[in-house]
């Protein structure tokens, strides 16, 4: 299992929130600003199986609008998710 982080901008995060919720992927939102040019941000956090990464990657890049020069579409990093628990 894999968490990944994707930082997106905050005008795209219902976009790819929503396309990733109607594939079956449960996302958690957390509202975040960019360091460096202080713009706001999105960060999802998604808990995968492993061979649904680049399937994640691929519904974050369709659903993000082209980004100005220089920009990027999405941040992403995939940690190891050895194990959850939900507490109940």
């Amino acid at each position: 299992m894999k968490l990944i982080i994707a930082i997106v901008k905050d005008v795209d995060a219902l976009a790819v929130s929503d396309v990733l919720v109607e594939q079956q992927f449960r996302v958690t939102r957390i509202a975040s600003t960019g360091g460096f040019l202080r713009h706001g941000n999105v960060t999802l956090l998604i808990g995968v199986e492993d061979e649904a990464v680049e399937r994640v990657f691929g519904l974050i890049s369709e659903a993000c609008e082209k980004p100005d020069p220089g920009q990027h579409k999405a941040t992403v990093f995939v940690l190891p998710a050895e194990d959850y628990v939900q507490l109940g």
